[in-house]
């Protein structure tokens, strides 16, 4: 799993019928620091998350786990929101 902060919402006037009721909602990538990381990509919703929060996130076949058992195609899901980040030592 890694770190991202909700940038932006995404509004689609069409999509698979497994994702209607989903939300969809836009990622920025970051490091353990709150730093952005990488480029900002598009994640189906798990937890109800909302803007600016700090969220974990996974990816790959694991993103579909979180709707089991029920088939949704998605590549990214957002499956935590993030209240602090202790850094041992730092």
């Amino acid at each position: 799993m890694m770190l991202g902060r909700i940038i932006g919402n995404v509004v689609c006037t069409m999509k698979n019928a497994s994702l209607d009721g989903k939300k969809l909602l836009l990622v920025q990538p970051i490091d353990r620091h709150g730093r952005d990381k990488g480029r900002p990509f598009v994640a189906v919703d798990s937890v109800g998350a909302g803007a600016g929060e700090t969220i974990y996130w996974c990816r790959g076949r694991e993103a579909s786990f979180p709707f089991l058992p029920n088939d949704v195609p998605t590549e990214a899901t957002i499956v935590g929101i993030v209240d602090t980040i202790n850094i041992p030592g730092g």
